[in-house]
């Protein structure tokens, strides 16, 4: 008896993991460098100096924040695109008919309530943060760009949720452990946010950086999107200017977007260890991004996702970078090697 209760166990937990693995089959290496990502933020804002357990708690609870927004963000995606989803990805859970709306719904709200929970443990500003853009992106998801016909409306503003990874890490240092007390921004029930005008350079830094390598990823993607979008009336750059002209914007998205990665470099404790990195990907995605927009439009909706794929990856390694890069320094700063 006891044996049959502990396989139902088992299996309840089962369940919803093998759901989450075949839901959506992300590749291992992704999946780990998400933790890399959400990991090298407050390690950047922090900077080389000794750690102790209060550095170490900011950063595990930022990873966990940051790691069941993404899943809450995905899946919120998943319900409102449904429609959209059933024209260009088929083989979803809602549109495939693998799982109701109503039971997504509750494993979408499951996961924003860890979000907000993780969220407030760092402090009250890091849940303002997370709850601003989760009602931002749930309604712009939902309503507004299907409703708003303004130019490219839905592309300009879907990196949002990404700009929360580059400033919720800041947020957390200047809320727990600031470093610079220049300027100190205090609110009754609040707390204080305690930080510097460099602080706040290198943080504007890091926000263009991410907006512009995730918009340029999201164009390619859009154009292969493109016919679900404009059958619903959903306004990205392919549908508002066409598929040449949004692979050419995507091709420029990328080029300003090393240009914040070098700044990124110069105004940071970032080392030449980054910067050699980058510099290798930057090329690598220009290359791509040119001999993407100089194809037929034919061609251009079977190689959108491709290079929107590459893409993505372009903004996943680049944090990865800088958390291997801080990661080094640290160790070397640690044991004295230079």
């Amino acid at each position: 008896m006891v044996k049959k209760t502990r396989n139902r166990k088992c299996d309840v937990l089962k369940k919803p993991i093998n759901f989450l693995a075949d839901w959506r089959p992300l590749p291992f290496y992704e999946l780990m460098s998400y933790i890399l990502m959400y990991a090298s933020v407050p390690m950047l804002a922090y900077g080389i100096q000794a750690y102790d357990l209060e550095i170490v708690r900011i950063i595990i609870l930022t990873i966990l924040t940051m790691y069941s927004g993404f899943f809450a963000a995905l899946i919120w995606n998943d319900i409102t695109d449904a429609d959209i989803d059933a024209i260009v990805h088929p083989d979803r859970p809602v549109p495939a008919g693998t799982i109701s709306k109503k039971k997504f719904f509750v494993v979408a709200l499951v996961f924003s309530a860890m979000t907000f929970i993780f969220a407030i443990l760092v402090s009250v500003w890091c849940l303002i943060l997370v709850g601003a853009t989760a009602l931002f992106v749930a309604f712009h998801n939902k309503f507004l760009k299907k409703i708003i016909k303004i130019p490219a409306y839905s592309e300009i503003f879907t990196p949002i949720q990404w700009l929360t990874v580059a400033i919720f890490g800041f947020l957390a240092i200047w809320t727990v452990l600031p470093q610079s007390t220049d300027l100190i921004f205090e609110l009754p029930l609040f707390g204080t946010i305690s930080t510097g005008g460099r602080e706040i350079q290198n943080m504007i830094l890091l926000v263009l950086f991410t907006y512009f390598a995730d918009n340029a990823h999201d164009l390619p993607e859009g154009i292969h999107d493109m016919e679900g979008d404009r059958k619903l009336g959903v306004k990205t750059y392919a549908t508002s200017f066409g598929e040449k002209n949004a692979a050419k914007i995507s091709f420029c998205m990328f080029f300003i977007s090393g240009i914040f990665g070098i700044l990124l470099f110069i105004r940071t404790i970032l080392s030449p260890i980054f910067l050699m990195s980058f510099l290798v990907l930057w090329v690598y995605i220009l290359y791509n991004s040119y001999a993407f927009a100089k194809v037929g439009k034919e061609d251009m909706t079977k190689m959108g996702e491709i290079v929107g794929r590459k893409g993505f990856n372009y903004l996943l390694m680049s944090y990865n970078f800088i958390f291997l890069d801080v990661l080094l320094q640290l160790i070397s700063h640690h044991f004295d090697i230079l």
